[in-house]
């Protein structure tokens, strides 16, 4: 069913809104992928806070215009379904990733992050990075790596005094 005028002008501005907020965006060709696996991608991609939307090619160079996933356009031929990742940059590469194992069927065409295109190899690289909370415990340990090490060096002067006492202690009880 072909969709008016109205109706693309509605969904460039919608996929237009997304890419702005996005992190990253995979483009992947689903040819052959049934209806039923189709809908338990999409299904697996809200609970991932993906944004995942089949649009026309046509409409989707016309929606990344003005982002920087305009980097995507050469890539935006055949059947493909556009993927963004809201929350963190590599959601959508885990997604495709993880459903690419089961159905071969799904290509990756392109990946696009901070207005550069990468090819498909590169999935591999996005899907590894951290999440925003994996990010955070890794700064936080790093950070906090220096501030241990500070206190048990100011610590280590007092401990080895009561480790001599003792020794002390013990020595003179012994005799």
């Amino acid at each position: 069913m072909a969709l008016r005028l109205d109706d693309k002008k509605a969904l460039v501005a919608e996929v237009n809104e997304v890419a702005k907020r996005a992190f990253s965006a995979v483009a992947t060709e689903y040819r052959g992928l049934s209806a039923g696996k189709f809908d338990q991608l999409r299904a697996k991609a809200r609970e991932s806070g993906v944004y995942l939307h089949v649009v026309k090619n046509s409409l989707a160079r016309r929606a990344v215009e003005g982002t920087e996933f305009e980097c995507l356009t050469p890539a935006l031929v055949g059947p493909l379904v556009l993927g963004f990742s809201l929350e963190d940059p590599g959601s959508v590469g885990r997604l495709i990733k993880d459903f690419a194992k089961d159905n071969d069927v799904m290509v990756v065409k392109a990946v696009a992050v901070g207005g550069k295109l990468y090819g498909a190899a590169d999935l591999d690289r996005l899907a590894s990075l951290p999440t925003k909370e994996q990010a955070i415990g890794m700064l936080m340990g790093t950070l906090q790596a220096p501030i241990g090490k500070f206190v048990r060096t100011l610590a280590e002067p007092t401990v080895k005094f009561v480790r001599t006492v003792k020794a002390v202690a013990d020595q003179k009880g012994a005799a």
